[in-house]
């Protein structure tokens, strides 16, 4: 039976996610798929290229760097996150991603990004991280309003978290049926209908299938909670997710904040490696 690794987005808050990750690797827990969304792409990428750590290296390393992230790089290039510092600079030459070992590595990896005119999810399958594939992680973690749509095979993408934020059904439509699954907000947590949807009417007016989409988002977050609910019942999935709400924004870059959210996943990690390792049969 193969196994999975289901990571939700969050932007910063995926820096629990971060440690979770780190202490996994570190106890040479292995899947034999991953599945990223969002934030969970970025960052989930990292368990394939086996660089426990590296995630939150760059994010301190380059926090105040106007190319990586931030109202410079939003007004300067029309993405908040810096295109091509973050997905092609940073990776390939300041704090490089092992490709090698993510070419090597057997795990699978995916990615969910949304299409833009449909609002639907769309899948994309990750065996190697050159310039193409690394617009697939962008794509994927490419916030509406604040970042451009990225063109690929033909679409318009934007973040995957608009249309599955917790991809469970998707893996295991693939075959992975036992899953751990790591969140970025508490046990006990629902979506509420965002605030913002005067904003999306009037910056995302070209694309009436994300305004439909964020208008019910809580509605198939909220659903996917419920089904993890009846899954974790089940004995079909472990949840790892904090004990509290994270005390960072999803776009903060405070390294006090960083480094704490981070610490809460490895301690987290930590304290449920013991239900990990026994559901994996390890």
């Amino acid at each position: 039976m193969k196994t999975g690794l289901v990571l939700e987005g969050g932007g910063m808050r995926g820096l629990f996610t971060a440690g979770v990750m780190d202490v996994l690797m570190e106890h040479g827990i292995r899947f034999d798929g991953i599945v990223g969304v969002s934030a969970g792409a970025t960052f989930g990428c990292n368990y394939k290229s086996r660089q426990p750590g590296r995630v939150l290296r760059y994010n301190i390393r380059f926090k105040d760097e106007p190319r990586y992230m931030g109202l410079r790089s939003l007004l300067r290039t029309g993405d908040l996150v810096g295109a091509e510092f973050s997905y092609h600079t940073m990776p390939n030459e300041l704090d490089v991603l092992d490709r090698d070992t993510f070419l090597r590595d057997p795990t699978e990896f995916h990615v969910v990004c949304t299409d833009a005119e449909t609002g639907q999810p769309v899948y994309h399958r990750i065996d190697d991280m050159d310039d193409v594939e690394a617009d697939w992680i962008r794509a994927s973690a490419s916030m509406p309003i604040v970042s451009r749509p990225v063109s690929l095979d033909g679409r318009l993408l934007l973040d995957g978290g608009i249309s599955d934020s917790i991809p469970l059904r998707y893996f295991e439509g693939l075959g992975f049926l036992r899953n751990v699954v790591v969140l970025t907000q508490p046990k006990g947590f629902y979506k509420q209908r965002t605030k913002l949807m005067p904003l999306f009417h009037l910056f995302m007016r070209r694309y009436p299938a994300i305004i439909r989409a964020m208008s019910r988002r809580h509605l198939m977050y909220n659903d996917e909670l419920s089904y993890l609910e009846e899954q974790e019942q089940k004995g079909h999935i472990v949840i790892v997710y904090p004990q509290d709400t994270l005390p960072i924004g999803r776009t903060e870059q405070d390294e006090t904040k960083m480094r704490r959210v981070y610490a809460m996943g490895r301690l987290k990690a930590e304290e449920m490696l013991p239900t990990v390792q026994t559901f994996l049969n390890l």
